[in-house]
């Protein structure tokens, strides 16, 4: 496998970016055509704890109150025996909770409504100008520091790199309809910190071997900082996998939208930081001259 890797690297990369490209329109289209399904943190709506004396699963009550409360409904524990949180959409208003106590009431009769609480729709506004410019504020940020760090050409392939696995994410939640809410954001700014890390510690291997190999090709130069790279970028995904699956299986309902967003980042930051942030910079003519000391006219 090694082997194949290392004789097959440059129709790796460039495979992997003409992938890459055609799933960043893909997304960009379902996301224009089918918008992302926001969470009530966005929407605005009511927050209900119940305590239940009856030993139940979450996939029964969540049965019982789909008809009541529609499909939009979030059933999640809430820490003690017996305490669950339930999410819903606040149209109809009192209408739509009065059913709602109804249906607990006949289905659960020694239940308790421990809290009712109701998030705004202008709450969930506020929430979404904010979300938006925290990801614009980190976005610049990450671009001052690749402009600073690296020369622009290979700044640009960590950038499209950057962008890539935000819009992969962005475009799996618009096809799926998952709900897209506070936790899935979080997901997708830590994102932005992973598949930056990834792709810098291959830059920043092609910018070396460009200062110690100015006239060798950039395209050989990519073929060989992406197969020294290799083994550490495979354990580090790897592992992070693992705890993003055990994530996946044992957080539930409330961190199955992190859990998958973490994994889409994480599984697409791998493979565009070996496409998008290696052959971009080659279609931009990075060259080894590119590095060499400037040199100063000393000439009166």
């Amino acid at each position: 496998m090694k082997d194949f890797f290392k004789t097959n690297i440059r129709r790796i990369r460039y495979l992997t970016n003409v992938l890459s490209i055609a799933l960043v329109v893909l997304s960009i289209a379902a996301v224009a055509m089918r918008g992302l399904n926001f969470g009530l943190d966005f929407t605005g709506g009511v927050v209900s704890e119940v305590q239940l004396s009856s030993a139940t699963t979450q996939s029964e009550l969540r049965d019982t109150l789909t008809p009541v409360l529609g499909e939009g409904i979030s059933v999640t524990k809430s820490g003690e025996e017996g305490r669950w949180t339930i999410r819903y959409s606040a149209d109809q208003g009192a209408e739509k909770h009065n059913a709602f106590k109804q249906a607990l009431g006949d289905a659960y009769p020694s239940s308790t409504i421990v809290s009712d609480s109701i998030v705004g729709a202008q709450v969930g506004q506020e929430l979404y100008d904010q979300g938006g410019l925290a990801l614009l504020v980190c976005l610049l940020c990450i671009l001052g520091y690749l402009s600073f760090r690296f020369e622009w050409r290979l700044a640009s392939g960590a950038l499209a790199a950057l962008l890539h696995d935000v819009v992969l994410v962005l475009g799996f939640f618009a096809l799926t309809q998952m709900e897209f809410n506070l936790t899935v954001f979080a997901a997708i700014l830590a994102i932005l910190g992973y598949s930056l890390n990834d792709s810098i510690i291959i830059a920043d291997r092609i910018r070396e071997i460009l200062k110690l190999k100015p006239n060798e090709k950039t395209a050989d130069v990519s073929d060989q900082a992406v197969i020294a790279t290799f083994a550490r970028t495979m354990v580090t995904s790897g592992t992070t996998l693992i705890t993003v699956g055990a994530l996946w299986l044992l957080g539930g309902d409330a961190l199955q939208g992190f859990a998958t967003a973490m994994f889409i980042g994480i599984f697409s930051g791998t493979w565009s930081s070996i496409s998008m942030g290696t052959v971009i910079p080659e279609w931009l003519h990075l060259e080894g001259k590119h590095y060499l000391p400037v040199e100063i006219d000393t000439a009166p």
